[in-house]
């Protein structure tokens, strides 16, 4: 939203409506020196009974070490939840006050933070704000916060150099409201958009605008990635239950029109043009053509119905086509992870199917700016206690039943390589790779300070891995994982950023059949009692008990995740 601000005016006229931004003005006489702060208001999106709100205030009083913003509506609006200060209602009367990691406000800096509220009849902004008991005003356009900069959508080898991510609000007030969990209430996350009604919000939460919106408060003058998970394909996840969509298997016509267009719509608006979108496109997908298909012992009819009737290369290459014509959208389609196309019978095969869905419907491989891996698992990032061309008693590492013939042990080289593969089927040089770090940290008491024993090369590679689920197949809400690497940007040779493309805390799936209205199924591999299948080796699932419906918040494996995060926390 573009802000309005009225700096020679004594009081301001307020209309409501769908949109709306308040600023307290100061009289015309007062000089900018004499400002104590300034305050931005901003309805970023409103509906009937609701809406969501962003605000920014500026300090240009003495530093402070703690901070408390307080307004009063006109009428009945009530703050219902709330990201990066803690909030309190008496009435009409409302007092945001600082999180504990943001609580420093120097002079001339700002912090932001936003709200969800309800409200009944009109929603008239609020005409005046304190800081710390001081009235706040706006100056004349020199002291204040700044528009955003638009940008020019100029498109980058990196996204992600050079610039903040984008820190989702309410996976933030999430995780902020998690015992410890403000340590990484700050960290950026993937937005899922998950099913159709996912554009225009869930049960009153952002939908995509709001949160492009609240991307360019975060922005402000500087660069942002918005990272952005494309999740509804027909038939999706055709070898998984738990995240089974809300589309059949023929309706690729409803993902094109009724999904792909209206986001593609949006982030083409000029508006967002500042912003460097990333876009992960439909995980859990495309590997599934080559190794859940056929005569494959882990083959489902789901799995060869997709690959009969093309609907996934269909989707995924729709999906690059029209969002790659977004000169500031970076698609990085989902490539698996070691443990799925590691081996030398996935490997090639799927690095082909990929080209093929990146050169249908319209779409060319310069619509791919990389492939991202390990979306939503647990595979370690490096394995450093013993290496793929070991030999322990005449036995090779890749005999072992952990790595099983494998190539890889670890995720970072497994996407090194790969990419290279990519390369060689057509992909463009210059695409990078990304790696979803948020959950496969495996630190705590548990984590192997060195190598195993060198009895058998079973002893050797199970003492020594970090990586310590039962079998490298399983991917349900993993027992004993933590949070890995930090976001951060080129922290590799290929690769382009360490990403939480998954939020941490967020379900993979619930752990027995619970009735939901979102599609999602119950997978046996999310139950703890559950045995397995040819997938994983027929072992235990290894999942954490009580778990909720996918994508719920599940604040068990959240306060699991941070109590074995490597690095600690």
């Amino acid at each position: 939203m573009s802000r309005t601000r009225t700096a020679i005016l004594a009081a301001m006229a307020l209309v409501a409506g769908a949109t709306g931004a308040a600023v307290a003005a100061a009289p015309a006489d007062i000089g900018i020196a004499a400002i104590p702060c300034t305050v931005d208001y901003n309805v970023q999106n409103q509906w009937s009974t609701g809406f969501t709100a962003a605000v920014t205030v500026t300090n240009n009083s003495a530093a402070k070490s703690s901070w408390a913003v307080k307004w009063s509506y006109a009428g009945n609006q009530q703050v219902t939840s709330g990201w990066n200060a803690k909030f309190a209602q008496s009435g009409t009367a409302v007092t945001a006050s600082n999180e504990s990691y943001n609580g420093t406000l120097a002079t001339g800096s700002s912090v932001s933070f936003g709200f969800n509220g309800s409200y009944s009849g009109t929603n008239a902004l609020p005409t005046s704000f304190t800081l710390d008991g001081v009235t706040c005003n706006v100056d004349d356009g020199g002291g204040g916060p700044t528009d955003p900069d638009p940008g020019t959508g100029t498109r980058v080898d990196n996204p992600y150099t050079g610039a903040q991510v984008y820190v989702n609000p309410e996976w933030s007030a999430k995780a902020a409201a998690e015992t410890g969990g403000s340590r990484i209430s700050n960290q950026p996350t993937g937005v899922w958009l998950d099913r159709t009604a996912a554009i225009n919000g869930v049960n009153g939460g952002m939908g995509l605008r709001a949160h492009l919106d609240a991307a360019l408060q975060q922005k402000g003058t500087g660069e942002l990635v918005i990272q952005l998970v494309i999740y509804n394909l027909p038939g999706r996840d055709c070898a998984a239950l738990a995240s089974n969509g809300e589309l059949g298997p023929t309706e690729i016509d409803t993902y094109k029109t009724q999904y792909i267009d209206p986001i593609a719509a949006i982030l083409a608006d000029t508006k967002y043009a500042g912003l460097r979108i990333v876009t992960t496109v439909e995980i859990d997908s495309l590997p599934n053509l080559v190794t859940n298909t056929g005569s494959r012992p882990t083959a489902t009819p789901a799995c060869d119905v997709m690959k009969a009737n093309g609907n996934y290369v269909k989707g995924v290459g729709y999906a690059l086509n029209k969002l790659g014509d977004v000169p500031n959208v970076y698609n990085y389609v989902d490539a698996g992870h070691h443990g799925w196309i590691g081996w030398d019978d996935n490997f090639g095969p799927s690095a082909d199917v990929f080209k093929q869905a990146a050169t249908a419907e319209g779409a060319t491989v310069n619509d791919v700016h990389g492939f991202i891996t390990n979306t939503a698992n647990y595979s370690a990032l490096k394995e450093n206690n013993f290496t793929i061309n070991d030999t322990v008693a005449g036995k090779s590492v890749r005999e072992s039943k952990w790595v099983d013939w494998n190539r890889y042990t670890d995720e970072l080289s497994f996407a090194q390589a790969f990419r290279n593969q990519l390369v060689t089927v057509g992909f463009p040089s210059t695409i990078g790779m990304l790696i979803d770090t948020s959950r496969n940290g495996w630190g705590g008491a548990a984590r192997p300070a060195g190598p195993g024993a060198t009895t058998t090369v079973d002893t050797y590679v199970d003492g020594g891995r970090y990586d310590r689920r039962i079998h490298v197949g399983n991917w349900c809400n993993q027992s004993g994982a933590g949070l890995g690497e930090r976001p951060q940007a080129a922290p590799a040779t290929g690769i382009d950023a360490y990403v939480w493309m998954k939020p941490p805390g967020e379900s993979d799936g619930s752990s027995s059949a619970i009735p939901n209205d979102e599609g999602k199924g119950f997978d046996q591999m999310c139950d703890p009692t559950y045995t397995g299948n040819p997938r994983n080796g027929n072992n235990l699932s290894g999942a954490l008990p009580n778990s909720p419906v996918s994508g719920h918040w599940f604040s068990a494996q959240f306060q699991e995740l941070m109590r074995n995060a490597y690095p600690a926390l």
